[in-house]
């Protein structure tokens, strides 16, 4: 035993450390052979007790795990009992692990055995009782206890493709109805207790900072939860209602849960604040049945002042990552909230003015986080789309703000051609998709107090299209100055498609549809200059546009399903292109 001891430290660092292929495949394969031996328990337990390396301790983990797990000849209850004990006693007793080591450790304390039962006792759901122990210890056994919380809700969150999906959603339900509201209280317990210690707290210390970090995600995991088995897909963020239990209610009728968050957000680093405002995403988006009409109320006005505070202090935001969640949580406000309600709010006009500004210098600064603008447009896009239908007496101020939005769109976008050719940056129109969703968005967005949308695109459009003509018509122009007005010109026939792609048929007026004509008509007479010098030089980008454009137009004004005839079509179409 003692030989195959040694042999096992030494296939484990070549295993883990060696950079040669063969000796690695060689120690793999002796170490599956273990794996699968008849002694596998007992040499485990000796890895774990005299292990000389980090790498035997993460072995013996490992072989452990699949032990427990495996579903053919599984290892009997009170055996699979004593792993548990075994491995909650290791832990406690070697709280400076190192942390691939805990967290092998952790992943065997299993959802498989949740509905295992030995004389009326589900023996492994006792889960708050088992770490209780280490969070009353140091710093170092807490961040144990609550990390095998965090790791227990996430992983009982997970469907497991080598278990029936059957299973899974009864053993999720079952963790849900039984323990997973006293964890998430039990999380935030400890949080206002990390707030309340304030001064004391110290965040340069390795281990506080990691206690922090543990607790924030254990919370997000709780708010994340699968509540009712609907996630599909975990990449989309449409739509998302987070279906709180009717159970959970008392934790968001009390304000200092919501507060909470937002006094973590202002007061820890920038390293720990975006899991702060994950957690507020998913506040943000529980279900509206979970109040009744004053009640959400109550909570939209506390969510909105939070939003607020963070407008007016917005140091933190120059994070990209807090910038994108702080992007998210502005998107959920409209999402989960009608503007009805919204304007309702005791500092809306405060307030809707700090989240243009906000939005406006966003836009203008498209280099920083450009995946985080999605969340931005989709916040204006549902404000805009909402404004038919606003029965409140309180104003809403969008014919004020959204203009100023959509011109930071489109001036951004602009002034983006010169820069990226200058520095060589990767060019944002190349990412079709991209800019087709942008696009989407501003349609919307523009049609709102469309004559200044018109106005303004007219005006850009005239500039760049008499400066193009000037320098294609002179001999010594170069050849920069023409590839910057064709990429303005590209923006902006995309965004004349757009614009017009937004048009709602039973909200557009005649004088709405001549403006769409004014757009028409430069944009067909642009196509008119491009294609008599297509035997010279070709702008594939520009050519892109212009097909983007003509599906907008034909969708709109053309298509079977037009519904009324207009001006644009039976005028300016022709007018334009026989000119």
């Amino acid at each position: 035993l003692a030989l195959g001891f040694s042999q096992l430290e030494i296939l484990c660092k070549q295993l883990y450390e060696t950079t040669e292929t063969g000796v690695r495949l060689q120690a793999e394969k002796a170490l599956v052979e273990f794996t699968n031996s008849p002694d596998c328990l007992s040499k485990c337990q000796l890895l774990l007790e005299r292990g000389s390396s980090s790498y035997s301790q993460l072995l013996a983990a490992t072989c452990l795990s699949k032990l427990v797990s495996r579903t053919s000849n599984p290892l009997p209850l009170e055996q699979r009992i004593d792993i548990r004990i075994y491995v909650l006693n290791y832990l406690a007793t070697r709280p400076k692990l190192a942390e691939f080591v805990t967290q092998a450790l952790i992943q065997l304390i299993t959802k498989l055995g949740w509905f295992d039962c030995q004389k009326d006792d589900y023996v492994f759901r006792n889960v708050i009782a088992d770490v209780t122990r280490f969070l009353q210890d140091s710093v170092e056994h807490c961040i144990i206890g609550v990390t095998i919380l965090s790791q227990l809700t996430n992983e009982i969150n997970q469907a497991d493709t080598s278990h029936p999906l059957t299973k899974h959603r009864k053993i999720a339900s079952s963790f849900r109805d039984s323990s997973l509201f006293d964890i998430f209280t039990l999380s935030c317990n400890l949080l206002k207790q990390v707030c309340a210690s304030g001064k004391n707290l110290n965040l340069n210390d390795e281990s506080q900072h990691g206690l922090l970090m543990q607790l924030l995600k254990l919370s997000h995991n709780c708010l994340n939860y699968d509540f009712i088995g609907t996630s599909t897909d975990e990449s989309s963020d449409d739509l998302c209602t987070v279906q709180i239990p009717t159970s959970w209610r008392s934790a968001f009728l009390d304000s200092s849960t919501l507060q909470l968050f937002f006094d973590l957000y202002h007061s820890i680093p920038p390293s720990l604040s975006p899991l702060v405002l994950s957690c507020l995403v998913q506040i943000a988006s529980v279900r509206r049945s979970l109040f009744n009409n004053a009640e959400r109320a109550k909570f939209l006005s506390h969510l909105v002042d939070g939003v607020k505070r963070i407008l007016e202090n917005p140091q933190s935001l120059s994070d990209p990552n807090n910038y994108h969640e702080f992007c998210r949580l502005l998107a959920r406000l409209k999402s989960n909230y009608q503007l009805g309600e919204l304007v309702k709010v005791e500092n809306y006009p405060e307030v809707i003015r700090l989240i243009a500004n906000f939005t406006v210098t966003s836009l203008q600064h498209w280099e920083f986080a450009p995946n985080s603008v999605h969340y931005l447009l989709s916040l204006w896009q549902r404000l805009a789309a909402s404004v038919p239908y606003v029965k409140a007496t309180e104003p809403h101020l969008l014919e004020t703000y959204t203009p100023e939005v959509t011109k930071a769109y489109i001036t951004s976008r602009l002034e983006s051609v010169c820069i990226i050719l200058r520095d060589g940056l990767e060019d944002p129109l190349d990412d079709t998709g991209l800019v087709q969703q942008q696009l989407d968005q501003l349609s919307t967005i523009g049609r709102c107090e469309y004559e200044k949308t018109c106005a303004l695109l007219v005006q850009l459009f005239d500039q760049s299209a008499q400066t193009y003509q000037e320098l294609l018509q002179s001999t010594n122009s170069s050849t920069i100055d023409i590839t910057v007005q064709e990429g303005r010109l590209t923006w902006l026939v995309y965004i004349i498609g757009a614009v017009i792609g937004g048009r709602v048929s039973f909200a557009s007026t005649d004088e709405q549809d001549a403006m769409d004509g004014e757009l028409v008509c430069r944009v067909l007479q642009l196509m008119n200059l491009t294609d008599s010098r297509l035997a010279q030089a070709g702008n594939e980008r520009l050519e892109l546009a212009m097909l983007s454009f003509f599906e907008q137009f034909r969708k709109i004004y053309i298509g079977d399903q037009v519904q009324k005839s207009s001006k644009v079509t039976t005028g300016w179409f022709f007018f334009a292109v026989f000119k």
